[in-house]
Parts: C-alpha cells; structure tokens; sequence
C-alpha cells in the first residue's frame, strides 16, 4: 500500500482550487490510499532534475507533484498541469548528512547563478578559511561544495538564500558575518525535531528523513487522517523542527522554561506540549494562560489539535484566577461571592485555594503519592503575567516529579506589575531560548524591537532578559504610520483603510483594530459600523494573530497615559505601556497600520 507523506505546501495550494476541482483531488488521493483501481500512477518527468520526482493526476487540467521512493510518495503541491510539469522540473531533493532532514534545492535557479558567480569570482573565495571537511560537518551537502567556493562576499550569501534549505544557507550566513564554525553548528543543530541520537543516516532513504522533517510532511494513512491533515492549520500539522523538539520531548527531569520573543512559537509549543502530555503523560494536564479570553482561545485550539475525544478530556484550560475560584468552589459547595458583603479578593481566593491544597494533600512527597494532586502535570502560558500567589498556586496543583511544569513566556510582553523570578517562588526551571520569529516579518519585528526600547526587562529568570539577536526567517511591508489633524479624520482614515483590506481580499476575521483607551474603542467600532473585524483595546489583543492589524490613537498623552509622579512608579509604569504597544504591534503577520491625531507618541520617536 502507497505510504503518502502530505507537504506543507500542498494544502494551501488544494485549498486555492475551485470546490468541485479541490473534491475531485481529495477523492483521487483517497483511491491512491487504497491503491484500487482508477487510482492516479505516477508519471516520470521529462527533463526533471531529480529521477524520484513525478506527477500523479488528480483531476482533468491538475496534477500533483510527487518525490516518490518505492512505496512512499511525497506530495508536494497541486497545480495546473504546465505549471507542475514546470515545478517537477526545476526542484531536486536530498538528505542533510548531518541531521537527517529533507532539504529542497531550488536546482534550476542555481544552474543559472552559478556562471555568474564563476564571472565574479576572485582569486581570495569568502570560504577559503575553512576546509572542505569542516564544511561537510556542518552538513553542506558534497555537491554543492563547488558552488560554495565561488562566493567571495557576504553578498553572495544573502542572494542564495532563496535557492538553497535553510539547513544549507543558515551555517553558510554564520560564516559569512564571521562566526565561529561552533556557531554555525548550533544553527544547524537546531534544525533537529529531535533529541534522539542517530547512529547513522542514510540519505538514500527518503521515507526516514520525512520522518524526521515534521514541518515538511506528515503522513497519512487513510483518508480520516488524509482529511484531517488537510483541514488542520499549518501550525497544527508542521510544528517547525524546533518546535517539535521542545513539545514532544520524552521526559523532562525539571520544570522547563522557554522564553522567547514575539511570533517564535511559544504558544505553539505549549499547546502541543500539553496534547503530547494528554497522550503520553501519566495523568490528567492543567494548561494555564492569563485570562479567560485567552483561554477560551487557547481551548477552541487544543480542540483542532487534539482529534480523539478522550484524551482531549485530559487536558484542562484555566486562568490562575479561575482555577482558585474551582477550588474554593469544590470545597465550600458554593460559588464565593466577589461583590457585597462577605465577598472576597481575588488575591484573598488564590491564598484560601492554596490553603485548600496544602491540608488536602498534607506534607507527604510529592513523588510518593502524586495521585493527591488535581494534575499531574502543568503548561503555563503568558507566565510573564502570573503573580507570586498564583506562582504558588500552579506549584501546589502538580506533584514535583519528572514532567511536573512546561512554561512559556517574554518578559518584554509583560503587561502587569509583576516582576516573579521562578526560583523565588520554589520553581527551579532549566531555561531554553528561543531567537526565531516565524510570525513576523523583519521590518515589523526590527520596528516593534526599535519601539519597545526600554532596555533589558526582569522577571521569570534571575537577572535581567535583554531584547537582542531576535530574528524573523521573512521579509514584508514595512508598518505605515499616519498623522491626521483631528480624530476625525483619523477615524475616516481607518474607515478607508479597512475597507482597502476588505477589497485585498483578506477575510474580516483576520483583521484587528486596537486602542489604548475605551472611548477610543467605542469610536472606532462606530466609525467602522458593521464591518465585521475584531476592535479591541492594545491588552485583549495579548495571545492573537491577525493578518492585518490597525493602531489608533497612538498619540501623546494617550499612549502612554499619564504616569505617576513617584520616579521608581514612573518608570514601571512607561515600562508597561511600551510593552503594551510592543504586544500590539506584534500581533500582524504581514501588515501593521499604526495612526494617530495630533502629535504622535513619544514612543514612535524611533
């Protein structure tokens, strides 16, 4: 039986069909599942750059292209038929020796850049330092190594990135700007989904290395999982390497902690952290963020991960507020009142929660009898925002044993007052750092980076986390920035511009409007009438992704709002409201519209 690997591409691309073209492909690929008969072949391609690819046609007019190595078939995209004959021919296909993964060239490309920089070649090459062996431990693949000794400038490097894998580019680029080859190493090390040593790898052997690729195939071996393969998310289906490798690890011995700037997946990982939990822990999973929103938000995503009913069950999502307010509820046999007399704080629940758990599970080992605990293993999101209490609380719920506490989080998106190093509060995390940022391009992200200023930022880690190094793997629009003479005017200007991104084509719900103020909310949602895009203040839009995203407002004496006089509460509170637009601003994934009447925030002086 056919054993189909599905390419990341090849969704969006089936989804990019007409209806009755994407059914007629999904139901050609189900009959290759089923190897039956009127199932497509493979076809070889004629002047291809690679003998393993080949085209299967799925409806009249469309082909698929496929990297087919005995029973495998890798499905790459779906396009008309000259338009796949013409992608089956430009591509090759190979097997970092190193790492193992699947790497794509860009064959064609190359074969037309390479007379040129043979033309500008020197007599001194960019790599003349570093031995051919030193270059083939870094996995540059044996046949691209002529190429390589043509370069004579960072230049060069930059121009094959589009050209070449990335696991072939990024140790290249670390040479190029002088690191060191150990640096280089990491970049590519990082490209590991795994931690688990290879004793050897074969890189004739397709089928393993798409294993070990999970952001560029997963596979499916029925048309259940063909289907849901194809309705999934990219970030649901293709976890990027990194991200594969922090969630899915085996057995963590200490509380994790990842910190990571904007858009470089930290969320990602936590949902799947807590998904591989529920189906391979040993018992039920608490997954915390900082608000009810982002819960319900985090709640509808586990629901698109996690297809199997029961083990969707294992896996709780609470704020730390909601979780105390359970446990006082269970114990007391009635909601606590939070208004009128008798009421109690919030702060007051989390401390009577904690006092709960602590006479309910006495002072025994947590590894003897972890069954005493309501989880048996805890993912936190957001936890720059979590207070010392609540700290206490999320420590309390879990035994402290192997796998006890996964926890995500950027000090430099902290939107509250809280300032918690973990080990202060009993957590003794191993910290892992992430610097890619998938979400953003890099005129938004050195913009937001510019923006939020501020210098180093505390908490969650002793010491001070710096904002550097933090790179995107794309390039877009650079953020527009309007001046208008009246809010008036601002508010028409908004009024255009959502309309303009209506008739781009991008849907409504992939488009948020923020403010700094309520008022200013309410006169953007009147001004916008019934266009149905999400407008919400700078702090709701924590923990979401739009495509497109529109800022107003962002003018002296409303962002920031008037600090305190105290200069030591003055300067936290100029902090917070930075980081507010920081997290506002880092909420696009292509576009970022930022305006404001009157003089513009002091922030914006870049």
């Amino acid at each position: 039986m056919p054993r189909l690997a599905i390419a990341p591409d090849f969704p969006r691309d089936l989804s990019a069909l007409a209806q009755p073209v994407r059914r007629d492909a999904v139901v050609a690929l189900r009959r290759l599942l089923l190897n039956v008969s009127g199932a497509p072949h493979p076809e070889r391609v004629r002047g291809a750059r690679d003998n393993r690819v080949a085209t299967l046609r799925l409806t009249p007019g469309h082909r698929g292209v496929v990297v087919r190595q005995r029973d495998v078939y890798w499905l790459r995209t779906v396009l008309p038929d000259p338009e796949a004959w013409s992608y089956a021919q430009r591509y090759r296909y190979g097997i970092n020796p190193v790492i193992g993964v699947i790497e794509e060239w860009d064959a064609e490309a190359l074969e037309r850049v390479e007379p040129a920089l043979r033309r500008s070649a020197g007599a001194t090459g960019l790599f003349d330092p570093v031995c051919d062996g030193d270059l083939l431990a870094l996995g540059i693949d044996v046949r691209a190594l002529p190429l390589v000794r043509l370069i004579t400038n960072e230049a060069d490097v930059e121009a094959l990135e589009p050209l070449l894998p990335p696991t072939q580019h990024m140790p290249l680029a670390v040479l190029a700007r002088g690191g060191s080859l150990s640096e280089a190493w990491r970049e590519v090390d990082a490209c590991r989904a795994t931690d688990e040593a290879i004793d050897r790898i074969d890189v004739d052997d397709l089928h393993a290395a798409l294993r070990r690729s999970p952001d560029r195939a997963v596979f499916a071996a029925d048309k259940v999982e063909l289907e849901r393969v194809l309705a999934a998310p990219e970030w649901c289906a293709f976890p990027r390497p990194e991200q594969h490798r922090l969630a899915h690890a085996t057995r963590y011995e200490h509380p994790v902690l990842l910190i990571g700037g904007a858009g470089t997946g930290k969320t990602i990982i936590a949902l799947h952290r807590a998904a591989h939990l529920a189906a391979h822990g040993s018992g039920p999973v608490l997954l915390v963020t900082y608000s009810q929103g982002l819960g319900d938000d985090l709640s509808a995503r586990l629901d698109q991960l996690i297809d199997d009913g029961v083990t969707r069950k294992r896996v709780d999502v609470d704020n730390a507020e909601r979780l105390a307010m359970r446990i006082v509820t269970d114990a007391e046999g009635r909601r606590p009142a939070l208004v009128g007399p008798g009421a109690r704080t919030l702060a007051e629940l989390t401390d009577e929660a904690l006092r709960l758990l602590s006479r309910s599970t006495g002072d025994l080992l947590d590894d003897i009898e972890p069954g005493r605990k309501p989880y048996r293993h805890v993912v936190v999101d957001e936890a720059q925002d979590i207070s010392s209490a609540q700290w206490r609380l999320l420590r309390a719920v879990a035994p402290r044993a192997h796998d006890d506490m996964f926890i995500v989080g950027d000090p430099h998106q902290r939107i509250t007052d809280t300032r918690v190093t973990l080990s202060s509060v009993g957590i003794p995390a191993l910290q892992h750092t992430l610097k890619v940022s998938y979400r953003l391009p890099q005129e938004v992200l050195s913009f937001a980076v510019r923006l939020r200023g501020g210098g180093p930022i505390d908490g969650l880690v002793k010491g001070m986390s710096p904002l550097y190094g933090l790179r995107a793997t794309h390039n877009g629009e650079r953020p527009i920035v309007r001046m208008y003479d009246s809010l008036e005017a601002e508010l028409a200007g908004l009024v255009a511009t959502i309309a303009a991104w209506l008739d781009d084509g991008v849907p409504a719900g992939e488009i948020a409007v923020g403010a700094r103020t309520t008022k200013l909310v309410r006169e953007a949602r009147k001004a916008l009438g019934r266009a149905d895009v999400r407008v919400t203040a700078f702090q709701n839009l924590k923990g979401l992704e739009f495509e497109r995203v529109a800022l107003i407002g962002v003018a002296e004496g409303v962002v920031p709002q008037p600090p305190p006089d105290d200069p030591g509460a003055r300067a936290r509170a100029l902090q917070r409201e930075r980081s507010m637009l920081f997290v506002a601003c880092t909420r696009a994934r292509s576009m970022l519209y930022i305006s404001h009447s009157g003089r513009g925030s002091p922030f914006l002086s870049l």
